[in-house]
């Protein structure tokens, strides 16, 4: 819990310096470029830290978290230009509070269990055994509620028998990875791009595809967004521009 308010109280600082004075707001260092703020889930740290230098316009200026955490601080006042969720469920949420535009569907990612290279954890049946350290997000955090939506499709003493080995609860996928590199944790649940972003340091078990949430990706401008227009651009080249280029070359599908 301290870990989880330490993170969000950060995020409300980095936010909150981000965008205060217009000067700060409207201008950066970068030839004088508008500086355009963008929050977005952690599992598009490597995909977004490749795209944005390249956007014209603005210079970026990159908040990764978990999406719940994002969407907290928006609506506690903070105003990035750009909110990008791991989900659907948040940004639609935001956007019926008048907090966010219509969100736009721009990525698919897949769903999979993630263990250390060389595990002897093949299917999720293997996590039911006794002795398995399993990461897992918080429930709040959309790749914590993908997990129990997953589990949740297992009979019920299976399903118990793996949330009975979680032995953390993280606030974003990185911190899942984390665990799993350092050997903290036997297996998490993931994407996969977070899978392929370790460098072969992670392996990736498939799951039945009876069992696979539908993971999608939606992003909006933020209301009272100081750059409005950049925003929508950036928004907009998620779904086709550089941006969505590094996000299928990093693994993310297309919106369907």
């Amino acid at each position: 819990m301290r870990r989880a308010l330490a993170a969000v109280v950060a995020i409300a600082l980095a936010l909150a310096s981000a965008g205060c004075g217009d000067d700060e707001s409207t201008a950066s260092s970068d030839g004088g470029k508008p500086r355009l703020v963008v929050s977005a889930a952690s599992s598009m740290t490597e995909a977004l830290e490749v795209c944005a230098p390249d956007f014209g316009g603005a210079t970026v200026r990159l908040q990764f978290a978990g999406s719940d955490e994002l969407a907290a601080q928006i609506r506690q006042g903070v105003k990035p230009d750009v909110y990008a969720a791991a989900n659907t469920t948040l940004p639609e949420e935001l956007t019926e509070e008048g907090l966010l535009s219509k969100p736009v569907e721009f990525a698919t990612n897949e769903f999979v269990l993630a263990v250390p290279k060389g595990s002897d954890i093949g299917s999720i049946d293997d996590l039911t055994r006794d002795g398995v350290k399993i990461a897992a997000g918080a429930e709040d955090v959309p790749i914590g509620s993908y997990t129990r939506e997953t589990l949740a499709k297992l009979p019920a003493d299976e399903e118990q028998a793996i949330l009975d080995n979680v032995r953390s609860s993280e606030p974003d996928v990185k911190g899942i990875v984390g665990k799993l590199s350092q050997g903290a944790a036997d297996a998490g649940f993931v994407y996969k791009t977070d899978v392929n972003a370790t460098g072969g340091d992670l392996e990736a078990i498939q799951l039945p595809a009876e069992l696979q949430p539908k993971v999608t990706y939606a992003a909006g401008v933020v209301d009272e967004a100081k750059q409005p227009e950049p925003a929508r651009t950036f928004v907009n080249q998620l779904v086709d521009g550089p941006c969505a280029d590094a996000l299928k070359e990093a693994g993310f599908g297309p919106a369907s």
